[in-house]
């Protein structure tokens, strides 16, 4: 019989996208204050792929990935997930100073954490699907990539932005730490 153990540790990240770039730095620097210190920040990308956020977020809309320096255990994605929602919510109301910029959008930030782990990419969600597992508290959790044969893969339900490669590049450095770190802490 299998006994329960740990499982590795693995690297949180953040997707953010916004029609204001500004808003993104801002909420990196908050997501810091809860997550620890930020190791990485992606540069600021076309968010291109669907116009669904439109209507909320106006446009055009940007995206950006920041990674954190701290390993972790997976289970913090639920929690990780709810305290996004809520640094959104504060972005909505202008709490703590940090509201839209003048005359933004209604919902001028989404907000998506995920882990990196040295075989997939796992994003966290609010809504239930097919593929996704209910981690608790109202949150899923959904392997978006597999990373095999030295590449990144999609799965058929991967949304088109995290298939297209954009991505790519910086979560190979979050993995490269990833594994860095995991390696000076496994006895030699």
């Amino acid at each position: 019989m299998a006994k329960a153990c740990q499982p590795p540790r693995v690297k949180l990240i953040c997707g953010m996208i916004s029609s204001q770039p500004a808003l993104m730095e801002q909420a990196g620097r908050a997501l810091g204050e809860t997550h620890g210190e930020v190791e990485l920040t992606s540069e600021v990308m076309d968010f291109d792929f669907t116009h669904y956020y439109d209507r909320q977020m106006s446009s055009p809309l940007y995206r950006q990935f920041v990674a954190f320096g701290e390993l972790v255990c997976p289970d913090v994605l639920a929690d990780a997930k709810l305290g996004a929602n809520a640094l959104e919510r504060e972005f909505a109301s202008g709490a703590a100073g940090r509201g839209s910029l003048q005359g933004g959008p209604a919902r001028p930030i989404n907000i998506d954490p995920g882990y990196v782990e040295s075989s997939k990419l796992v994003l966290a969600s609010m809504k239930n699907f097919s593929h996704r597992i209910y981690i608790g508290r109202g949150v899923y959790a959904e392997v978006t990539l597999l990373y095999r044969r030295g590449r990144w893969e999609p799965l058929e339900w991967t949304f088109p932005d995290y298939a297209s490669g954009r991505y790519w590049p910086f979560l190979d450095q979050v993995r490269r730490r990833l594994r860095r770190q995991l390696a000076q802490e496994s006895p030699s």
